[in-house]
């Protein structure tokens, strides 16, 4: 049994109900784990719909491996668990038929490109579901991993026939 503790991150995807974030808390202290910060973006929703909640703590191994389990146990949607964060983030906004295009799919192939991961979608569509909408996307990337995901944003862009905005790269002229 090791007993070197490390520090992890643990994504998560909660209900909007109050004591929520409590209930989730109570396996990470009744497995030993100790608490290092909780990142909950109350005012932004996950593409299903829930709170998107980030909790970095410190265990062992054995222990951080017994949290997930109990929270998962619990009933909580753990999103991602590990050592692994991701260290940069990136905005792009996508404009076109989203809806008509499946916004669903385009999220889920984005996510699938293995550096990063989805964490809030905001989506405006003034002329209803069949007209030209757009949405703003939050990527969350590995380090390194930016280059990676804004290709793949770009790449199921260029399919859907969907126009993205992304930030310029810094230093560039």
């Amino acid at each position: 049994m090791s007993d070197a503790v490390h520090a992890y991150t643990v994504r998560l995807e909660l209900v909007d109900e109050p004591g929520e974030l409590l209930r989730t808390l109570e396996p990470i202290a009744e497995n030993g784990g100790n608490l290092l910060s909780i990142f909950h973006e109350r005012g932004n929703l996950t593409p299903r719909g829930h709170i998107p909640v980030e909790v970095d703590v410190e265990a062992t191994p054995e222990r951080f491996e017994a949290i997930v389990e109990a929270l998962r146990d619990s009933g909580v949607n753990v999103v991602q668990a590990g050592e692994e964060r991701y260290s940069e983030e990136v905005t792009v906004v996508l404009t076109g038929h989203l809806v008509d295009t499946d916004l669903s799919d385009t999220l889920r192939r984005v996510q699938d490109c293995g550096r990063a991961s989805v964490t809030d979608v905001s989506l405006s569509a003034p002329g209803g579901t069949e007209d030209v909408s757009s949405a703003r996307l939050r990527l969350a990337a590995e380090q390194g991993g930016t280059t990676e995901a804004l290709d793949a944003v770009r790449a199921v862009a260029a399919e859907k026939d969907l126009q993205v905005i992304a930030p310029l790269a810094g230093g560039e002229a």
